[in-house]
């Protein structure tokens, strides 16, 4: 059954030019929760291949901008995007938010990212997590108060235990495990909404 879903979405992403399946999950959650709105100022933490990115540059349209930060090689498709801009970055190297091209933070920011995965349950789940709380931890630089926030978490006792203390950052904290998800992934996504800095 799961792989007759990831075909569905694997072939809708090439028939709709999308860079990845993984852009209904973003999709979903948008729809779901409103966290993308036209012309948002939008950052994008591990954004590579692009699909999330896509979407968001359709989303917030010409007024809206999206940024991508990923350290893997950068994907030149994206740069034919006139509101994208994509950097070959780590989060941890940017001091000033200057440093990407933008004087004020974001309005949303999404990622997608996951670690290199070994096959060893333990290992992924503590990796995925350590890149959560690195994201959750940058988010004061780069969310501004009133903003959006999702992300992608393997899910584990310690990382159900992590997220509790995040809760209240947020005014609301959903979890969603959207309809394009493989049934064997661990993986959900954690909503947060209206920042509070």
């Amino acid at each position: 059954m799961g792989f007759k879903v990831q075909d569905h979405y694997f072939n809708k992403a090439k028939k709709e030019n999308y860079f990845a399946r993984s852009v209904y999950k973003l999709e979903e959650i948008d729809k779901k929760f409103k966290v993308i709105n036209k012309n948002d100022l939008i950052m994008d933490f591990g954004y590579h291949p692009g699909s999330w990115t896509q979407y968001c540059s359709r989303k917030v349209g010409p007024s809206g901008k999206v940024v991508g930060i990923d350290i893997r090689e950068i994907n030149t498709k994206l740069e034919a995007l006139d509101n994208v801009t994509v950097f070959e970055k780590d989060i941890n190297d940017v001091k000033e938010l200057t440093d990407i091209g933008v004087d004020k933070q974001f309005d949303v920011v999404i990622s997608d990212m996951a670690p290199n995965t070994t096959g060893i349950k333990s290992v992924d789940q503590i990796r995925s997590l350590q890149l959560v709380e690195m994201c959750f931890y940058h988010l004061k630089k780069f969310l501004r108060p009133g903003g959006n926030f999702v992300i992608k978490v393997f899910d584990s006792n310690d990382a159900q235990q992590y997220l509790k203390t995040e809760r209240q950052n947020f005014t609301k904290f959903q979890y969603l495990k959207p309809k394009s998800t493989r049934n064997v992934s661990k993986e959900f996504f954690v909503i947060g909404l209206g920042y509070k800095g």
